[in-house]
């Protein structure tokens, strides 16, 4: 039986808009560096026939130098590994740089390497074959196929979808996929199904949860399995504080709702509706938190308690901004009680806590 590994989304060279501190910041596009390295020794230490990278291995379609020999030398450093590399619509052609005997690239028809009774296949999607790359898929359905592609499912045809109804009954056992950074499964057809690995590391707060790869046992049938491999987490935590009727308790709620204290990142967002000032109340959780976690950040999506609504009947200065808010086009209710906060805060004289 063969065994492989099934990545995608590695985007080496990420600017990671995350509003991480600068240092942080470098640490982290280490880290994601790191990521395809670590990757590679897990294949090798483990008997790993090859690593099927599904695009996106940059993250720039002409990514830098320090990046690209990087990504190079850890194929070169693994002469026991094929490394099958799909580009996806953030690599381009300057990606390819060195052509290397465990390297095995795709270009816009198909391609097709066979290892023993396994056949992987794969084609990198582009306008020019978007709409008709699946009619030249040639599979003996005799064999294990594997088949790599980097898009987005859809149900209709197009640059950079993948329709699902037209790989159907083509004799696909496992179609590998990239581009969607979380992983996901399903069934294809009643031989087959669809996995997309998603990235190996969370770039920022809203990428969170488990990242990793699928390892694959291969033989008459594929058997894999989701495997964590990050380095860091991106842990998502909502706390309605509508119970809440001061700071203290919204903070008190904020600490009780979160994990404990870990070096992964926590993205923490604040909801329900209020009745009290909370301008100022996320960068204080920021604060309160930092020292538990590698990295935070603070959402607000309260709600006044007070509607735009109510406040619309009261003859006041308070009462005609409401009124201007609830009468205000194209906006969500979101954005509008985002507004309303904000005004009231100036018109009690809080402008400087906004």
């Amino acid at each position: 039986m063969l065994k492989f590994i099934h990545c995608a989304d590695l985007h080496l060279g990420s600017a990671l808009n995350a509003n991480f501190p600068p240092e942080k910041s470098a640490e982290r596009r280490r880290e994601l560096r790191a990521a395809f390295g670590r990757i590679a020794d897990y294949a090798a230490q483990g008997g790993y026939r090859a690593v099927l990278l599904c695009g996106d291995a940059f993250d720039a379609d002409r990514p830098l130098r320090r990046d690209k020999e990087y990504f190079y030398n850890v194929v070169k450093s693994h002469p026991d590994v094929d490394f099958l590399y799909l580009r996806g619509n953030h690599d381009g052609a300057q990606s390819y740089a060195e052509e290397l005997p465990n390297l095995r690239t795709f270009s816009s028809g198909w391609s097709y390497f066979n290892y023993g009774e396994v056949t992987v296949a794969g084609i990198e999607l582009c306008g020019e074959n978007s709409l008709s790359y699946w009619s030249s898929l040639s599979l003996d359905v005799s064999r294990t196929n594997i088949v790599m592609l980097h898009g987005q499912i859809s149900e209709s045809d197009g640059p950079g979808k993948i329709n699902l109804a037209r790989l159907r009954g083509r004799g696909i056992d496992y179609l590998a996929l990239g581009h969607v950074h979380s992983f996901k499964s399903g069934r294809l057809d009643d031989r087959g199904v669809y996995v997309y690995s998603g990235c190996p590391e969370g770039r920022g707060f809203d990428e969170p949860g488990a990242k990793g790869i699928v390892t694959m046992q291969v033989g008459r049938q594929v058997y894999s399995a989701f495997v964590p491999f990050a380095r860091r987490t991106v842990r998502e935590v909502t706390c309605d504080i509508s119970a809440c009727a001061d700071w203290s308790a919204a903070l008190r709620a904020v600490r009780a709702a979160v994990p404990g204290s870990s070096g992964d990142m926590c993205r923490v967002i604040l909801a329900g509706e209020v009745d009290f000032d909370v301008s100022g109340l996320a960068k204080q959780v920021e604060s309160e938190l930092s020292s538990a976690f590698y990295c935070v950040s603070v959402r607000d999506v309260t709600r006044p308690a007070v509607s735009a609504a109510a406040l619309a009947a009261d003859r006041t200065l308070k009462g005609a901004f409401a009124r201007a808010v609830a009468a205000a086009e194209g906006y969500s209710e979101e954005q509008r009680a985002r507004i309303l906060r904000a005004g009231l805060a100036a018109l009690a004289g809080r402008g400087d806590e906004l």
